[in-house]
């Protein structure tokens, strides 16, 4: 989007009547004709007063001017006065004005006789300005010197000639700057004018020097030490230098400062090879190199040259000089040569010095800037030898430039990462240009070797892509591809992370657009190339496209195909041709989108990239035909639907016209996919549909035109085509809000009619005249939406009823403006929160109307209220809006309700909670309040004491509920505060509400009778009295009826007041006027500065003292909106509250101990949320000194006192531990927290040695939150995985104090982890030590010689692994993994073996055997997986078989100790189990050898008495699992490997055993792998045939362990094993000797079904094998069941209909919906009805429930129903594929009603779904009582089931019935059914109008549930009534 540059602002040039007197004077003597004339123009120009006119007389002026010739005119009193006037004028206007440009111009045109009289005006004027200027016109002068220089020839002369007064005013001006910073401390707003100011006038003087030069050295040459003009330049140079080195100045400002020393210093000394070493001595604080430069610079620069100055002084200077001396095209002298090299030596040694990101981003942006630098200067015909071989590739310095770029590639920061990547691109010129490789750089091994490097690296590290990038650029593609043939589909498998998409997207263009170039220059005959590059770059990506999972594949749409379609358009036709052809999957694959959803992206992507032109009246010119476009917009998978709707909507040209296909296609797409459960899907139609909207504005608009020029028929048709289906679209959607509608059908619909009225507008007569066909039900549904629980849809629906047309609406109607505000004001006191909001958006609505005061007024008077109304407020100003009038009507008159329920609050707190909980009110005017535009109020007296009665209502409501969100236990209420203040009241509360002993009090309401209201007269029960919940209406207080009040409303009434009032007040502060005479000098203000603090003051006590998480957390909302406002404000006062406030809090925290106020408990409830809100208020370009002196303070308190922990000592450590990990995880701190990590890291690990609990628990959830500050949030499920680590090197390079830290703390750790003693000794750190190593890993990238390098913590780490505590060598093998680089894994591994004993003896420490062997396991597995590791040749040697061989022992019944022995089986079967592995072959078959004697002579396999057989003891099921891995491997995943024994049956005997184990763990496993095994085998050989298995198994072990298994986890694993085999292996069932009937086992199976229902996993597997024997015996015997088989059958329905019901677990409904799926063509459809017609119905019936679940996973389930459908059974026309649910439901009772007719059983089929259409009779009839709500559930949102429309469901079975009676000619439905189903609907109706009769008025609101319960059963019953009137008349 192009914006549009701000036009500046004229203004009239203000002088006061002296200044104009004394002007108008001098212009008025007499003169020449030519110079009275320009008098006379100038004079126009002061008397007038517009700003336009005087530009052109200024103008008129300039004309004059010109025209003066020497010869005619003189230069006499009154042409001095003209040019005095302009000069005047020219000095006087602001910079931006453009009348200064005017006069400038009229000055430079002056002829060349009278230049230097008009210099000489212009020095005098300026002169005077600059002699007499306060400090208050700094930067007005500043702003005019820089105008004097902005192409303007005479000002620049007139600088030259004013030079050293110049310099000095810059210097007075610097002195200023500094003084004011330093006192402006804690004024943001202010000190970021300054620092505006300052860096303007750095600039400024920047320019005088860079254009004075000539003046400066002429006169520097020729003047003494001492002169004016040394003076200046000395002092200038001196305040540059205090600017450097004051850190509280901004980096911009700092910035330039440091180019101007280098600019100063390069003027002063000249451009010899001395500014060089005076720069070079700068950098290094060197002062011997500067002692050439002159003594006053020296002096003027002595704080640059001190040892402590600031470490970004060094690169500020390195900027400057990079920036201010000439590096391009020239060859350097030596010195210069020298500072090139030393600049980025100075910027490495900043990297670990430097901690905050945006100090890291400059110095990033300087290395870069360096790096361009140097490579000007060796572009050169001569580059000097020195600097060539310092900057060619593997010199030390370029390794040191990588190693930055390799520490920094990941940082947080965008800009950062850029900087690397450029710098790397640079460093790649660079060496080109140094090395001898310049025509080949492939043949260059200093490149190759980089790159073979950078692919070798993790994909998770972002880095990798830009620098692949700028190496594709550098070599070509082809030389990445012939390195690596899998980099196309490796990429396009990474898109499907949202984090790497961008990345991989880039360098993928790079790649395939290289490619092409190659391939085009080599191919030079046209199109030979193409069939090659589509190999490479398109077959991967359609191949992806059909088969990945759609989430993975989004990115692929948004980033990369359109980069592909755009590189080469003509592709398209090849993707098309190419999924075409592809054989189209019927079910499609679970989860991917299929050769259909690719197409459709494809197609999307071209046509929105304009690849693809509409050709008239042909979708897609063709290429797709429209049964595939309409089968695609009903898919299932939302993403194919939302890839063809995009190909219908989304076009290149906004006009283009839509075809009556693409009408008819979203007249098809529409009904069936509003009601998308994904928010994602329902976002993307929306967009797409604006799109199409827009399309059909635009095009309809140029159509117009085109009619309006010259009339055609054909245009006026498509304009009659858009009006008709406009309307139609408005129809459609407006019929949605039925009662029951679900959430995401309403929201969608009132998007789309939102985009209707924000396009076309409803309005009538005119253009569609779109308002004609909204009628009043359609107004009248859409304010019904107001009542929805979701804030979103009333948030629309109130945007949309002022948009509709108010003859529709009929708000101005007057008995319904009333009602509707009666029921906003009932619902304001209502105890529902939700109640509440409908109530503020009814209101919002109703103050747009005039007449609102008058019905308010006919409320009140209705009311009979005692409280006298508000005057009524009757344009009593012409400036007040009606708007205005009805909100201070309203909100007096809530206040005045407000007051009154305070006033009885403050009498009984459980009575307003009852009756009428205060915050709906104070809600209600929060929410009036901010319709009202604040900045432009009329009725501001009104306005002002409505505020401030407001502000004192709200702590008077405060004051009555803080005692229950302060108690020290809100949430129950039980007293534990013993302070006076708080225990009066609660003591008062609690008398009220008396909890008993037995709780009972929690359970159950307490019945309160009004006449007790009075506090006085409360009678005391005895102490055993039950409460017993009554039912108990709802009532006021005044008619005598009873209340129901429970702790939950007494809490919710309590925090949600303090909620709202925080709101308000926070709303009050942040919107309404400040009266401030600097913000609103004429008064129109209407908030004080005292009532700001004051509010300041009340939330200050609500965070520091609330102990409820929504009372503070709701507080802090309040609080920072008004810190917000504070630092805004032009108060003074106010603008440094924050930072007082904020010294307090921290100086209370200092001080407090367990008898402060302050809350140590809850994670110091509402402390950290207020040093947050103050924190975040301070602006993120300012210095963060606030910030920092925070995080300073705190720091210091979290850290161990040294005179012991105590509990009283610990309560500020508490506090500050709690504060610090909520400043940690603000997002808006950004990275300005980051170099306070170092410290936060430390005070957590040493606060885990405090003997205190409360410290230790402090500071573990410190680290936690610091670990996901480091690390990131976890990018993986696998929380090891590298995604979710660090380099060392990064980790380091970034917090480099933890360097030394975690070094000296894991010393002290390994030294306390001795187990020889027999002691335990856990360090206390230790964990978290091992944890935050485990997170960091080597790169690849590291050289050898990094000062923070990993090496001294291996030995440390190492030695953890001898601790006693199991835990803890697990961590120490986990953490070790991460320090060994990948080359260094097998001496390591063979140096650790060497440690293991080589035979038992005494004194075996099996702690350090276990903690070695589980080391070496971890490297091993680590080394195995890591697919970059060496592979060149010395695989081979490195042969572990050396260290393991002599300790083959530890595997053996020679080792005690079981947890060693399953420790070294382990490494063993890692070794034995996989290939390849680092043992030479011949060993390796002989290490298998021994392997498999220790099995076979195992406990396992051979016990030798009962102790082997049931093996006990510490680690026993742990070595009885690493032998079944063993084992398992053997004769199961890979029995190729091992050299069995040659008797036959060897790996059965083998696996039996395993399922014989008297160990269940050992059971579960092997079932477990042996299904794993079977699955994979399955998939691999689709579809399976009856080949045999790749290993031996009795199939007869399993079916017998499926009857007698008794551990229900083995029980499902084997059921589940038994499910994926061949029925034909199963059957006959095998147990024993004895074999079983398939009717015998499905009796067991069934058994089981019904008695496991406490399992899901084993009742699923039960029911799917059942189900498949089921199908078996339906299908096996088609002459009929017997009666066993039938009941079995039955028995069989009934439990799949249990399994679809809306409680049960979600996989189990899943389960259902499979089975009933597979069961659509054996049983739902077959003509023989095996199960009878009841049960077949019923099965359908269950069908449809999973139809309309709430988990859309069991809906998509359940709709594949329709892939298994026959074929004879669809209807010609209709989609066959996979279909969303919506479109299965309307599928499936078409079919059903088919089916009907097929079986002949039209009139059973008619009675069940006429049933079904009445719904569950016993639930209906009792619909009274269940429609009465329970009081108690504050919360109650209606039915559990959100995406089910009960009632487009009871209209989708009338409408099929409908068409099922009209086709059916004889209906012999029995009278004796048609009486019974008449008798209920007519009991029904009955029911529902005496229920309809009992609701209050306007029930839509009111009693919004009950109401669309009653309504769907009046809508069921009519339907069902009109049905069965039909079949009587027939």
């Amino acid at each position: 989007m192009v914006v549009k540059k701000k036009a500046p602002k004229v203004e009239v040039v203000a002088l006061d009547d002296v200044q104009l007197k004394s002007l108008t004077d001098s212009l008025s003597v007499e003169g020449d004709r030519s110079s009275t004339e320009l008098a006379r123009a100038l004079k126009d120009s002061l008397s007038s007063s517009e700003p336009l006119e005087q530009i052109q007389l200024i103008s008129k002026a300039g004309v004059l001017l010109e025209r003066l010739r020497e010869d005619e005119c003189t230069m006499g009193p009154l042409l001095q006065a003209c040019l005095s006037t302009l000069a005047f004028l020219f000095t006087k206007l602001p910079a931006k004005n453009p009348l200064k440009r005017a006069v400038a111009s009229a000055l430079g045109s002056v002829p060349d006789w009278l230049q230097e009289q008009t210099v000489g005006c212009l020095s005098e004027s300026l002169s005077s300005c600059l002699s007499s200027a306060s400090t208050d016109h700094c930067s007005h002068l500043t702003d005019s010197i820089t105008s004097c220089l902005d192409g303007f020839k005479l000002g620049e002369k007139c600088v030259h000639h004013l030079l050293t007064e110049v310099l000095q005013f810059f210097q007075r001006t610097f002195n200023y700057y500094v003084e004011q910073n330093r006192a402006l401390s804690g004024r943001h707003v202010v000190q970021a004018q300054l620092m505006q100011s300052c860096l303007a006038a750095v600039k400024a003087s920047m320019l005088v020097v860079q254009r004075s030069q000539e003046p400066i050295s002429t006169a520097l040459l020729s003047a003494s030490d001492d002169s004016d003009l040394h003076q200046a330049l000395s002092g200038l140079l001196g305040c540059y230098s205090c600017i450097l080195t004051d850190e509280e100045f901004i980096q911009s400002v700092q910035s330039t400062a440091g180019m101007a020393v280098v600019l100063l210093i390069r003027s002063v000394i000249g451009s010899g090879d001395d500014v060089p070493v005076i720069v070079a001595g700068l950098l290094q604080c060197s002062v011997d190199a500067g002692s050439i430069a002159p003594q006053c610079l020296r002096q003027s620069c002595a704080g640059l040259y001190e040892r402590h100055r600031p470490a970004a002084v060094a690169l500020y200077l390195s900027h400057g000089a990079l920036a201010m001396l000439s590096w391009r095209g020239k060859t350097l002298g030596p010195q210069a040569e020298k500072l090139l090299l030393l600049i980025p030596e100075v910027l490495l040694s900043l990297d670990t010095r430097v901690k905050e990101s945006s100090t890291v981003m400059v110095v990033a942006r300087v290395l870069t800037l360096w790096s361009g630098a140097a490579l000007d200067c060796v572009q050169v015909d001569t580059c000097p030898p020195l600097l060539r071989s310092s900057l060619i590739g593997g010199s030390s310095l370029i390794a040191r430039l990588h190693q930055h770029i390799y520490a920094h590639w990941e940082h947080p920061l965008d800009g950062v990462r850029h900087q690397t990547r450029s710098m790397f691109q640079n460093l790649l010129k660079l060496h080109q240009h140094c090395s001898d490789h310049t025509s080949d750089p492939t043949g260059d091994p200093y490149i190759t070797q980089l790159t073979q490097d950078l692919l070798a690296l993790e994909w998770h590290m972002k880095g990798k892509y830009g620098t692949l990038g700028c190496l594709v650029e550098h070599l070509g593609a082809e030389y990445l591809l012939r390195l690596d043939g899998g980099l196309p589909s490796r990429l396009l498998g990474l898109m499907g992370d949202q984090t790497m998409a961008p990345y991989a997207s880039d360098l993928l263009e790079k790649l395939f657009v290289s490619h092409k170039a190659q391939l085009c220059a080599r191919f030079m005959d046209g199109d030979a190339w193409i069939d090659g590059w589509h190999e490479v770059w398109v077959r991967p990506l359609l191949q992806v496209l059909c088969t990945a999972r759609l989430d993975q594949t989004t990115y692929i749409l948004d980033y990369f195909l359109p980069k592909l379609l755009r590189c080469n358009p003509s592709s398209l036709s090849h993707m098309v041709q190419a999924l075409q052809e592809m054989p189209a999957c019927t079910e499609g694959s679970a989860g991917s989108r299929g050769a259909l959803g690719a197409l459709m992206t494809c197609l999307r992507a071209a046509r929105s990239q304009g690849v693809l032109k509409s050709v008239e009246e042909e979708l897609c010119g063709g290429l797709v035909p429209l049964p595939l476009m309409r089968q695609a917009l009903v898919h299932k998978h939302d993403q194919v639907r939302m890839d063809a709707l995009g190909l219908v909507c989304e076009s290149h040209r906004s006009t283009e016209t839509l075809s009556r296909q693409e009408i008819e296609l979203i007249r098809h797409f529409l009904p069936f996919n509003l009601n998308s459960q994904s928010p994602g899907a329902r976002q993307q139609t929306v967009s797409l549909l604006k799109k199409l909207l827009c399309r059909v504005k635009d095009s309809a608009q140029l159509l117009q035109k085109k009619l309006d020029q010259h009339h055609n028929h054909k245009h006026q048709q498509v304009l009659d085509m858009y009006q008709e289906f406009l309307r139609w679209f408005c129809e459609t959607l407006f019929q949605v809000f039925h009662p029951g509608a679900s959430f995401s059908r309403c929201l969608m619909a009132l998007h789309l009619l939102g985009l209707i009225a924000e396009h076309f507008t409803f309005n009538t007569g005119c253009g569609f005249a779109l308002g004609d066909s909204v009628s009043f039900s359609h107004a009248q549904a859409v304010l019904c939406c107001l009542a929805s629980n979701f804030l979103e849809v009333k948030q629309l629906a109130c945007n949309l009823l002022q948009k509709l047309p108010p003859v529709a609406v009929r708000l101005q109607e007057p008995e319904r403006l009333q009602s509707l505000l009666q029921v906003a004001l009932d619902l304001s006191t209502s105890t529902k929160p939700f109640d509440s909001v409908t109530a503020a958006h009814l209101l919002n609505l109703l103050l747009h109307q005039p007449a609102l005061q008058d019905a308010l007024l006919r409320c009140i008077q209705k009311r009979h209220s005692p409280v006298q109304p508000p005057a009524l407020i009757q344009s009593q100003t012409s400036e007040s809006s009606s708007l205005e009038q009805n909100t201070l009507t309203m909100v007096r008159w809530l206040m005045v309700c407000l007051k009154e329920e305070v006033l009885k609050a403050e009498a009984s707190l459980m009575q307003a909670a009852a009756s009428y909980p205060l915050y709906g009110r104070v809600h209600c005017i929060t929410a009036v309040l901010q319709q009202l535009n604040t900045g432009s109020l009329a009725l501001l007296s009104e306005w002002r004491a409505v505020v401030s009665e407001l502000i004192g209502l709200c702590y008077r409501m405060s004051d009555v509920v803080s005692p229950v969100v302060q108690s020290s236990s809100p949430e129950g209420l039980i007293p534990m505060d013993t302070e006076s203040e708080t225990s009066a009241g609660l003591q008062k509360i609690l008398q009220e509400i008396q909890p008993r002993d037995t709780n009972d009090f929690f359970t159950s309401a307490r019945e309160l009778d009004p006449s007790e209201s009075d506090c006085d007269s409360e009678r005391k029960e005895p102490e055993n009295t039950v409460h017993k919940p009554q039912s108990c209406n709802r009532g006021g207080g005044d008619d005598g009826e009873a209340y129901r009040v429970t702790a939950q409303m007494v809490l919710v009434c309590c925090w949600r007041t303090m909620k709202e009032v925080s709101m308000l007040l926070g709303h009050l502060c942040q919107s309404v006027p400040l009266c401030c005479p600097l913000t609103h000098a004429d008064g129109r203000g209407v908030v004080t500065e005292d009532q700001v603090e004051g509010v300041g003051k009340y939330f200050r006590e609500q965070l520091l003292q609330s102990r409820h998480r929504g009372a503070f957390e709701l507080a802090y909302v309040g609080f920072v909106r008004l810190t917000e406002m504070l630092c805004r404000s032009g108060s003074t006062t106010l603008q440094e509250l924050p930072a007082h406030w904020l010294k307090e809090v921290l100086e209370e925290v200092k001080s407090s101990d367990p008898s402060s106020k302050l809350c140590a408990t809850r994670r110091s409830a509402g402390i950290p949320f207020y040093i947050q809100a103050l924190l975040s208020s301070e602006p993120k370009s300012s210095s963060c000194g606030l910030l920092k002196m925070t995080m300073r303070s705190l720091t210091a308190l979290a850290m161990p006192s040294n005179d012991g922990d105590t509990e009283s000592s610990s309560v500020p450590q508490v506090h500050a531990l709690n504060i610090l990990r909520a400043l940690y995880r603000d997002t808006r701190l950004g990275e300005s927290i980051v170099p306070f990590v170092s410290d936060g890291m430390q005070a957590a690990i040493l606060g885990f040695t405090s003997p205190v609990w409360a410290v230790r628990n402090s500071s573990t959830l410190l680290f936690s939150t610091l670990i996901t500050r480091i690390f990131g949030v976890k990018k993986g499920k696998d929380e090891h995985s590298k995604k979710n680590r660090m380099t060392g090197r990064e980790f380091f390079t970034r917090f480099p104090d933890l360097y030394p830290f975690l070094l000296s703390q894991l010393q002290e750790a390994a030294d306390s982890v001795n187990s020889d003693s027999g002691q335990v000794k856990l360090h206390p750190s230790l964990f978290l030590l091992l944890l935050v190593l485990g997170r960091l890993y080597p790169s690849p990238m590291d050289g050898s010689s990094s000062p923070l390098g990993l090496a001294p913590f291996m030995p440390l780490i190492i030695r953890c692994g001898r601790s006693a505590v199991y835990r803890t060598r697990e961590m120490a093998a986990r953490a070790l993994v991460p320090f060994v680089l990948v080359t260094q894994v097998p001496s390591t591994i063979l140096t650790l073996l060497e440690e293991l004993p080589q035979e038992p003896g005494p004194g075996l420490q099996q702690n350090h055997i276990h903690g070695t062997l589980l080391q070496v396991l971890s490297l091993l597995r680590s080394y195995l997986a890591d697919t970059h590791r060496p592979q060149s040749g010395n695989e081979q040697d490195f042969d572990l078989s050396c260290g393991l061989f002599p300790h083959l022992w530890l595997a053996t019944r020679q080792n005690p100790c079981l947890v060693t022995r399953g420790a070294f089986l382990d490494l063993l079967g890692c070794l034995c189990g996989c290939l390849p592995v680092p043992v030479s072959g011949s060993q390796l078959k002989k290490l298998r050898e021994e392997t498999l004697q220790i099995l076979m002579a195992s406990e396992l396999v051979a016990p030798q008495g009962p102790d082997d057989m049931n093996l006990s003891g510490p680690g026993a099921t742990q070595y009885l699992q690493s032998l079944a891995h063993i084992a398992v491997s053997v004769c199961v995943e890979s029995p190729h490997l091992w050299d069995c024994p040659e008797s036959a049956g060897f790996q059965r005997e083998l696996l039996e055993r395993l399922l014989r184990c008297p160990h269940y763990e050992v059971r579960l496993f092997a079932l477990d792998q042996l299904l794993r095994r079977l699955q994979k085998t399955e998939e691999e050989s689709q579809p399976r045939g009856q080949e045999p298995l790749p290993f031996d198994l009795s199939v007869s072990s399993l079916t017998s362990l499926a009857l007698h298994e008794t551990y229900p986890g083995c029980q499902a694993k084997v059921l589940q094993v038994l499910a994926v085999l061949p029925l034909s292996w199963l059957l006959p069932w095998r147990d024993g000797m004895t074999s079983l009937s398939c009717l015998e086992v499905l009796e067991h199976l069934l058994t089981l079904l019904e008695t496991s229902t406490h399992s899901v996993e084993l009742y699923c597997a039960a029911l799917s094998l059942t189900s498949q024997l089921v199908l078996h015996l339906a299908e096996s015997t088609p002459q009929g069941l017997s009666e066993a088989a039938v009941v079995c059958l039955s028995r069989w329905g009934a439990l799949v209909t249990q399994g679809c019901t809306e409680d049960q677990p979600a996989e189990v409904k899943l389960m259902s919906a499979e089975v009933l799926v597979k069961a659509v063509p054996t049983l739902l459809t077959a003509p023989a009805l095996p199960l009878g017609i009841t049960h077949t119905v019923a099965l359908w019936k269950s069908l449809f429930t999973l139809l309309q679940d709430e988990d859309q996973d069991v809906r998509d389930g359940a709709a594949d129903f329709t892939c298994y459908t026959p074929a004879h059974l669809h209807n010609t026309g209709v989609s066959t594929g996979a279909v969303s649910p919506p479109v299965a439901l309307e599928m499936g009772v078409g079919l059903l009603c088919q089916l009907f007719q097929m079986w002949g059983q039209v009139a059973a089929g008619m009675v069940s779904l006429i049933q079904w259409l009445l719904g569950d009779e016993q639930s209906d009839t009792r619909c009274e009582e269940s429609l009465d709500l329970d009081e108690e559930f504050l919360f109650e949102k209606g039915d559990l089931n959100l995406w089910a429309e009960p009632l487009l469901w009871a209209r989708m079975l009338h409408r099929h019935l409908s068409a099922l009676m009209s086709v059916t000619h004889s209906l012999d439905v029995s009278i004796t059914e048609l009486d019974r189903l008449s008798a209920i609907a007519k009991s029904n109706a009955l029911a529902a109008q005496r229920s309809m009769n009992a609701l209050p008025a306007l029930p839509q609101f009111s009693a919004t549930i009950e109401y669309a319960k009653i309504s769907l059963l009046k809508e069921r019953t009519s339907l069902a009534l009109n049905l069965l009137d039909t079949l009587r008349s027939s």
